[in-house]
């Protein structure tokens, strides 16, 4: 089995001790080693429809057409250093097309989730409709860049995201832009520069994190002490976690939105208005997004989550 992820991924640490404790030979792979620490070839031809060869790292060496599962999670952004900005720009491409379009497709391998599944699920815009298109209530929405349209549609109580958030800083400070209220008097001409999304906004009582591994759910509802708006903004230690039962129409839903972008995997985030059972209703279940490859490491059944990425992993697989 291979792991496609970045050495500091403690995430998929977890995945990874649990196929060891199954007896699961793992090969964990971070593309961005391409080099020296990295080397690999692959044929096609002569009488073979499907790519096979090796790949080699200092303490591992796969038999590409023997991989039969990959668990793919978050390798490093490619490297090159060393290369001035053209030749980087080239090395970066061909490696993409080459090393990566290998692992992309690997003959007669289940993915959790493919690295393509992943891109064409990561869109807002796509998520949004989706949701809605299977029965899941979505908050209203606008995308423009025309300041006109935005004032319109903030004039009733609205938040600002942004789709993907603030890039690392040249000396490599993160950065974060977390979901704000607005209103038609903090907009301007400037909004014209890029895409912009402006939601209503959802009065809640709580979050909710439903994360599905196979036909797996784990929910829990998440509660800031302060009420923040967004409870990624404070300090994650001092959140409030409760299990909490995912509706059935929910569930079926959910399993409907992975079907339709071929994922095995997402973690689901829903706010949970008041009313209406709080939490125990549909209704009362609003759809903020899904993240197709997102991190789970931290809630409490994390443990629980693990096991079930590696049924999944293995689902099929003649131990014999």
């Amino acid at each position: 089995m291979l792991v496609i992820t970045s050495a500091e991924d403690v995430t998929a640490d977890l995945v990874i001790s649990v196929l060891s404790e199954r007896r699961v030979h793992v090969a964990r792979v971070d593309p961005a080693d391409i080099g020296p620490e990295l080397m690999f070839y692959s044929c096609i031809g002569d009488h073979s429809p499907t790519w096979g060869g090796r790949l080699r790292t200092p303490s591992r060496d796969i038999v590409l057409e023997n991989v039969w599962a990959v668990y793919y999670r978050r390798p490093s952004p490619w490297r090159f250093e060393g290369l001035e900005k053209q030749a980087r720009e080239f090395a970066v491409a061909e490696a993409r097309h080459g090393l990566s379009g290998l692992l992309y497709n690997l003959p007669n391998c289940r993915y959790v989730n493919h690295p393509t599944d992943i891109g064409r699920a990561d869109f807002k815009i796509a998520q949004l409709q989706v949701a809605a298109r299977f029965g899941l209530k979505i908050p209203r929405s606008l995308v423009t860049n025309d300041v006109t349209q935005a004032r319109k549609f903030v004039s009733e109580p609205a938040i600002y995201k942004s789709f993907r958030g603030a890039p690392t800083a040249p000396e490599g400070n993160v950065a974060a832009i977390w979901t704000q209220r607005i209103t038609p008097r903090d907009l301007d001409d400037s909004l014209s520069v890029t895409a912009q999304l402006f939601q209503e906004e959802v009065h809640k009582i709580a979050d909710a994190r439903v994360t599905v591994i196979g036909r797996a759910v784990f929910a829990s509802s998440i509660i800031t002490p302060d009420g923040a708006l967004d409870w990624r903004s404070g300090d994650w230690d001092e959140l409030l976690y409760e299990p909490i039962a995912v509706p059935e129409p929910i569930r079926d839903s959910l399993y409907e939105y992975l079907d339709h972008f071929g994922l095995v995997f997402g973690c689901f985030d829903f706010a949970i208005g008041a009313g209406n059972g709080s939490g125990q209703s549909p209704d009362s279940w609003t759809f903020i997004e899904c993240n197709p490859n997102g991190q789970w490491g931290w809630l409490p059944d994390s443990n629980a989550m693990a096991e079930a990425f590696a049924d999944v992993l293995l689902e099929g697989w003649d131990h014999e």
